[in-house]
């Protein structure tokens, strides 16, 4: 039993005496009401004819006086009443006058009397040992309790139905999904063409892509129940644990057939084993081990599917991507422009908006956004709406909303001076320019020297389309449009500051890619250059093997100089050329502190390439 439950219980002890101590009061409290006396006036009041009754209640003298008001005395118990007014003198016409009746205790008054004084503490003990052995069985309980598995069933009812209309996007996901649900719906029709129900079923996406709600949505079309556990609930610090909690978990999952067991984040335990550190007792490989035995110890015709979600399938072993265990892999994308627009409306349907809200521009000034990036951002338009005193959510919010969400909110107590507030205008006009010059940049949808999250300004270019396949010419002219706020700087103030480091370390990376991962330079072979391998007893530690020479070194840092030096010339060129278009984006910045895409488009409408 830990402190917490002592404290609880002497807590609950103290409670429970003060009650009955406040009912022993209760008992007597008619006593606080009546005047006590002692002999000597008892006495006096007898010989100045003052007492009209006096009434005898065991060892209790209660005395009515001529006035009607009360009185009392105690007497010793070995003591009749006679006796004591004769010892003390008590004359026998005054005695004779007084009228005497004799009482006999009530039942309940007796028997308080004599047992209370002993039954309380005995009551007490038996309360408190109680309690105690209440927590010991509780903790007996509990250990009893320690290698369940901790599965919640879940049970999609009414309001709480999660279906595939509900999620949005993902069309090939849930079309191979359907597949499970036709398997747990009707088996019959598959077992008697001799097909075999898939054994698990893997979620691959990136974090936010909507793995849970899928699994959740094949449990609410095929209405069976859905065990839902994380992946880090098994293991524990004590070797079998979380072997034993699978083993519960899957006689639970086949009591309840047709079932869905959802394992999320099973990356937690399904890590390639053999890492080296651990040995042959290392709980985390026997937990992994206990999972395959269970999934390959299935009944043919056992309906009960794992499901699982990972955003990191790299890193899982072997041995649970084999045929017989996790039969499906299902891959879930990052949502294009439709899948996009679509979630949008799935979130929208709970919050009033404004007539003039166009979801198609929301969609398309969010590439990139996962699901959960879009929910997030119609929650915080909502925020910013009830901040704002507004009944519905508007346009406004929602492009400001996805500001927030890509740099995060507005540092209003960021207040740069008037020569930090130029440079950074100069920076930003520098990035816009190029951007916009370049025919493979993506187009500006807003440049501001506003401060958000970690950057003095932004400039926000956006492509106009989604692009799974990237040219050299894009990257190249991105390289460019990096560089150009620190060339931009340079050409206007002769020197540069530290606004320009998160650009030189993007651009530094993107060039080093083009060298070592896409082969797209010229004089070096078309190859890659360094294996990337993972720790995997140290966590998302990655170290890169090389396997070239140090000759090689030397030609990938030239190349490297080579792409950096040719993309800041360009940005160079770029500016000098358009001069007077930078000079007049860095007035309006220092103006107005933002600019829109259609004022930026008609500032610089007679570019020059």
């Amino acid at each position: 039993m830990n402190k917490y439950g002592v404290i609880k219980n002497l807590i609950i002890f103290v409670v429970v005496f003060l009650c009955l101590a406040s009912i022993f009061s209760l008992y007597n409290i008619s006593s606080k009401k009546v005047e006590r006396i002692d002999i000597q006036k008892m006495v006096q009041e007898i010989n100045d004819e003052k007492i009209a009754k006096i009434e005898v209640v065991g060892n209790m003298l209660q005395l009515t006086l001529q006035d009607g008001s009360k009185q009392e005395m105690q007497k010793e118990s070995s003591e009749s009443l006679s006796q004591l007014l004769a010892n003390l003198g008590v004359d026998n016409v005054k005695k004779g006058k007084l009228a005497i009746e004799v009482k006999n205790e009530s039942g309940l008054s007796f028997w308080l009397n004599s047992l209370l004084p002993f039954l309380i503490p005995f009551i007490l003990i038996v309360v408190f040992i109680w309690f105690m052995m209440r927590s010991v069985q509780g903790a007996n309980m509990k250990a009893m309790s320690f290698g369940q598995s901790g599965a919640r069933q879940v049970k999609f009812n009414g309001k709480d139905k999660v279906t595939f209309k509900d999620v949005a996007g993902v069309k090939e996901a849930k079309v191979e999904l359907q597949e499970v649900v036709e398997f747990l719906k009707f088996p019959k029709k598959f077992l008697a063409l001799g097909a075999r129900i898939p054994r698990g079923v893997l979620l691959m996406g990136a974090p936010g892509t909507g793995k849970t709600m899928l699994a959740k949505a094949v449990a609410g079309e095929a209405e069976v129940p859905f065990f839902t556990i994380s992946g880090s609930e098994f293991v524990e610090m004590f070797v079998g644990v979380g072997a034993s909690r699978v083993r519960d978990l899957f006689v639970k999952a086949k009591k309840n057939s047709p079932c869905i067991i959802f394992i999320d984040e099973i990356d937690a335990v399904g890590r390639q084993r053999g890492a080296g550190l651990g040995g042959s007792h290392d709980e985390r490989e026997q937990t992994l081990n206990q999972i395959l035995v269970e999934m390959d110890g299935f009944d043919p015709n056992t309906n009960v599917i794992v499901m699982a979600a990972t955003n990191r399938p790299d890193v899982l072993d072997p041995a649970l991507l084999r045929p017989g265990r996790f039969d499906r892999r299902v891959v879930l994308d990052m949502p294009d422009i439709n899948d996009r627009e679509e979630i949008l409306k799935v979130h929208s349907k709970k919050k009033p908006l404004e007539k003039e809200v166009e979801l198609r521009r929301i969609a398309e000034r969010t590439p990139g956004f996962s699901g959960a990036d879009l929910a997030n951002l119609f929650n915080e338009a909502a925020i910013l709406a009830a901040r704002r005193d507004k009944r519905k959510v508007s346009q406004a919010e929602l492009i400001e909303s996805i500001e927030k969400v890509m740099l995060g909110p507005e540092r209003k107590s960021h207040i740069l001076s008037d020569d930090e507030k130029k440079v950074t205008a100069v920076h930003e006009a520098g990035h816009a320019l190029v951007s916009h010059v370049l025919p493979n940049a993506d187009p500006v949808q807003k440049v501001s020297i506003i401060s958000r999250g970690r950057a003095a300004g932004y400039t926000m270019s956006l492509p106009e389309r989604e692009r799974y396949l990237h040219k050299k010419s894009e990257y190249i002219d991105n390289l460019a449009v990096l560089l150009a706020g620190h060339t931009a700087e340079k050409l206007e103030f002769g020197e540069v500051t530290t606004g320009a480091s998160n650009d030189l370390q993007r651009a530094t990376e993107l060039a080093r890619s083009l060298v070592t991962e896409f082969a797209m330079c010229d004089s070096l072979a078309p190859r890659t250059f360094g294996d990337k391998d993972e720790l995997v007893f140290l966590g998302r530690d990655i170290r890169e093997q090389r396997n070239y020479s140090e000759k090689v070194a030397e030609q990938i840092d030239a190349e490297i100089d080579k792409f950096m030096r040719e993309a800041a010339k360009t940005a160079e060129l770029v500016i000098k050329e358009n001069k007077a278009k930078l000079d007049a984006i860095v007035k309006i910045l220092l103006e107005k502190e933002t600019i829109e895409k259609e004022e930026f488009a008609a500032i610089v409408a007679d570019k020059k390439v």
